[in-house]
């Protein structure tokens, strides 16, 4: 049997495999993770007015985006974890549209129960995810007009 490579139009018809909106809520989630710091100031007072509220912008262990994106991730089935997983590798370029497919299987063969904290590693994760959106003719502009 021989396989005939992916053309444009067979693309055109792959499916996602994960809603736009859980995508686009990861992609502004992960940017409010991404701009995290170190301590800027470990000396800072208990008053985040006096401390012009920098606090929130500091990386620390019991962050809140850190669990509420986790938790988040953790929470999809494992389809849409893998799916979103690919995603992040189209966006990045490891996998172009046309091995959607292969990216999948890789994502598959490569899972474990550790997604949200191997997806929060990736620095550009908002960035990645987003590209793989656009590569699927999707994005969140328009998504947030259908709310």
């Amino acid at each position: 049997m021989v396989l005939s490579p992916q053309t444009e139009a067979d693309t055109d018809e792959l499916e996602l495999g994960i809603a736009t909106d859980k995508v686009c809520y990861i992609i502004v989630k992960a940017r409010q993770f991404d701009v995290k710091e170190g301590n800027a100031d470990p000396n800072s007072g208990s008053d985040a007015i006096d401390d012009g509220f920098t606090d929130v912008l500091e990386d620390k262990p019991d962050d809140l985006v850190f669990r509420e994106l986790t938790g988040f991730i953790s929470g999809l089935d494992i389809e849409e974890q893998l799916n979103l997983v690919a995603l992040a590798w189209l966006g990045r370029g490891t996998y172009d549209k046309t091995e959607w497919s292969e990216a999948l299987t890789v994502a598959r063969q490569e899972h474990n129960n550790r997604t949200a904290q191997y997806l929060l590693g990736l620095p550009l994760l908002g960035d990645y995810l987003e590209e793989g959106l656009s590569q699927f003719g999707r994005g969140c502009a328009d998504e947030s007009e259908t709310r």
